[in-house]
């Protein structure tokens, strides 16, 4: 049998995602499962080893009718015998309607009509036990396994140099932000508190696609700290995993970090998105934003749950 799962979002829902796929390829061994994502997404499954093939199409974009079609084309190759959609567009969702696929599974909503099996979804919930609940469709009632990733041994080995290199043998702090989420004072009172406190430990910038204005005014405020930098999702992962604190704005490193096991403070909006993002675990510690802004955030604050655990 052939699969495919159509999963909106960046590489942070991916992740999410993976236990899903993981309780797919257990039920269904002999299959092939395949994963339609948005192009900034595909990276992702660097790190998974339950899918065979990653399909791109934009969702976010306004695609055209030959957008359209092309995609219906390639799903149509493919032969698929059963589909899982997660919060797709109808518009896209339709075009399994159209291929005849047999089994087509998707959230219980207003084009329902599409699915042969719809199931309600619980958004308020952990977001991995949310994607887990839709292969209630396929009669699948396992619980939902851990989140976890499968990093490449060459990306191991790179951060292990990269750690040689700048000398964090003891263990090191990460932090991962960008300006527009925290601000960069914010960051700076974080960073000078925890080396008056800790000055033996490093406090490493982890760059990986767009913080360069972020890293290079934190460079210029202090230049003690150290920069690791990469794109490339099993290095970060990597990273994250070698480090005895992250502490983190930017959801994709959230996501990582639970599945690397790092112990983790998350600043986030509100209460609600930090149940939808964070295990019920003592490792991943969320700070929640009173106002729903995470630059509202006092960098003291942070601070005492830095030291208060």
């Amino acid at each position: 049998m052939r699969i495919l799962a159509l999963v909106p979002g960046g590489i942070g829902n991916q992740i999410y995602f993976f236990p899903t796929l993981e309780t797919l390829n257990s039920k269904y061994p002999q299959s092939k499962i395949d994963v339609l994502v948005e192009p900034r997404a595909k990276k992702a499954y660097r790190v998974c080893k339950y899918v065979s093939e990653v399909l791109l199409f934009d969702y976010q974009d306004r695609s055209s009718m030959a957008d359209y079609l092309n995609l219906l084309g390639v799903i149509r190759d493919r032969e698929y015998e059963a589909v899982i959609s997660y919060n797709a567009p109808w518009a896209v969702e339709s075009l399994l309607w159209l291929n005849g696929i047999p089994v087509r599974i998707g959230e219980q909503k207003n084009n329902s009509w599409i699915f042969s099996k719809s199931v309600p979804l619980k958004r308020e919930q952990y977001e991995p036990q949310t994607y887990h609940d839709i292969l209630q469709g396929l009669g699948i009632e396992a619980d939902c396994p851990p989140l976890k990733i499968n990093v490449p041994q060459k990306d191991i080995d790179w951060a292990e140099s990269r750690q040689k290199l700048l000398d964090l043998k003891s263990g090191y702090i990460l932090l991962h932000g960008v300006e527009e989420t925290y601000p960069i004072t914010s960051w700076q009172k974080i960073v000078t508190d925890i080396q008056a406190k800790q000055p033996e430990i490093p406090v490493v910038l982890l760059q990986t696609q767009e913080e360069d204005f972020w890293v290079a005014a934190m460079m210029t405020a202090n230049s003690q700290l150290k920069v690791i930098a990469s794109s490339d999702v099993g290095k970060i992962a990597a990273i994250i995993a070698g480090a005895n604190l992250l502490v983190t704005s930017d959801r994709n490193s959230l996501a990582l970090a639970v599945a690397v096991e790092t112990y983790t403070i998350a600043l986030i909006d509100s209460a609600d998105t930090s149940t939808q993002l964070l295990p019920q675990d003592d490792n991943y510690v969320g700070v929640c934003s009173s106002s729903k802004q995470i630059a509202d955030i006092a960098p003291e604050t942070v601070l005492g749950k830095i030291w208060g655990n």
